[in-house]
């Protein structure tokens, strides 16, 4: 694994921008390519089956703390209980996920979280970085099929699920939502998939029908929310979700994945596994230098790093919810710049990978994202 300076294409921003990669520039730099990192086909293969064993464990520990009840641990409220218990029985599909690692080639990835119900930088990791792979390193490969599995996984849900149509929704104000909903949004259309728009704010609810509906006053039967399920239950309408039959994309029972409280369950599950690091609800039982993590933080908000003495700290607004423990390991270094590596799930297969840099050790929407390839 190398960090490589590279020319950046002449049109670069056009190239973005054709593939519906408009916010390449949000808050200065964000699409960085002149650097990119160079893997072997080794290293590809070990992020690959890590990836799958990673997500195995994760499915494996998310029927433990559904059949066990642990989601008061989790700080998940009791009004979601019964949809979790429900989603999961009912084998509620899933789309895809993104677990994060701190890897630097060498030994094995240390999962560091799952992002598993709104994960973004997912338009950047498929598309865009491979017309990059295209213009700059036509005679090389990519750990990358995300495109093809995405659409392969709309056609399953719809063949298997009878997920004909699916209405998409986000918040109005954010470029970055909108961008990726965008382009899922194509690849459920390139399945033959029906694939209405709307904002989160303009779904309504129907009491005579028990329906949520969409601006046309249209029956609402399947959901992709790129909106938290905190949130979903939190806001006004939430209390419905139990009145309708109406399923989400990601389901409910995703609500026990995207939670950092999975990391200290994972490592009661699997201790000592070379995939995961030591996690804990009380602080004691984790020894040495330590990270304090929100138990539904984005982006790095309210991540605490206490390594040496010294504190490095994100701030945001979560941890009223509560906190856990996970051992520090150190973020892959290359003069200053510390990378993680964001590796997809889509359906239970892994199918790429995203690399974000920052000059800090821990990762945040401001974070540059940049290209790679493998020889």
């Amino acid at each position: 694994m190398k960090r490589e300076r590279v020319t950046q294409r002449p049109n670069w921003q056009k190239r973005c921008e054709d593939a519906g990669f408009h916010f390449h520039s949000i808050d200065g730099v964000y699409w960085d390519e002149g650097v990119c990192y160079r893997f072997s086909e080794r290293q590809i293969l070990e992020l690959e089956r890590a990836t799958a064993e990673l997500y195995d464990m994760a499915m494996a520990a998310a029927e433990h703390i559904i059949e066990r009840e642990r989601f008061a641990e989790l700080g998940i409220p009791q009004v979601a209980w019964s949809l979790i218990r429900e989603s999961w029985d009912q084998d509620h599909p899933s789309l895809y996920g993104r677990f994060d690692l701190a890897w630097n080639g060498e030994g094995s990835p240390k999962l560091l979280e799952f992002n598993a119900d709104t994960p973004t930088a997912l338009i950047e990791a498929s598309v865009v970085q491979w017309h990059w792979l295209e213009d700059v390193k036509p005679k090389t490969d990519q750990f990358n099929s995300l495109h093809e599995k995405l659409i392969a996984q709309w056609q399953w849900l719809k063949r298997e699920h009878g997920y004909d149509e699916v209405h998409f929704a986000c918040v109005e104000d954010s470029d970055e939502d909108a961008g990726n909903l965008d382009y899922l949004r194509d690849t459920a259309m390139q399945a033959g998939v029906l694939a209405p728009w709307l904002t989160i704010d303009e779904i309504g609810w129907a009491e005579a029908e028990l329906a949520f509906v969409d601006t046309d006053n249209q029956k609402i039967d399947c959901l992709f929310k790129l909106y938290p399920w905190e949130w979903l239950i939190a806001d006004e309408f939430g209390a419905h979700l139990r009145k309708t039959p109406m399923r989400l994309i990601e389901p409910a029972w995703k609500m026990v994945l995207s939670n950092k409280g999975l990391l200290p369950i994972l490592w009661e599950l699997y201790p000592k596994h070379p995939l995961l690091l030591p996690a804990a609800f009380e602080r004691h039982k984790v020894l040495g230098d330590f990270v304090r993590k929100p138990l539904l933080s984005r982006e790095g908000a309210n991540v605490e790093i206490h390594r040496g003495g010294e504190v490095l700290r994100a701030e945001g607004t979560y941890g009223e919810e509560g906190y856990i423990y996970q051992q520090y390991t150190p973020i892959a270094n290359f003069d200053g710049n510390f990378v993680t590596i964001g590796s997809w799930i889509i359906g239970d297969e892994p199918a790429g990978m995203g690399l974000r840099e920052d000059a800090s050790e821990i990762t945040m929407n401001t974070s540059r994202f940049v290209p790679h390839y493998f020889t």
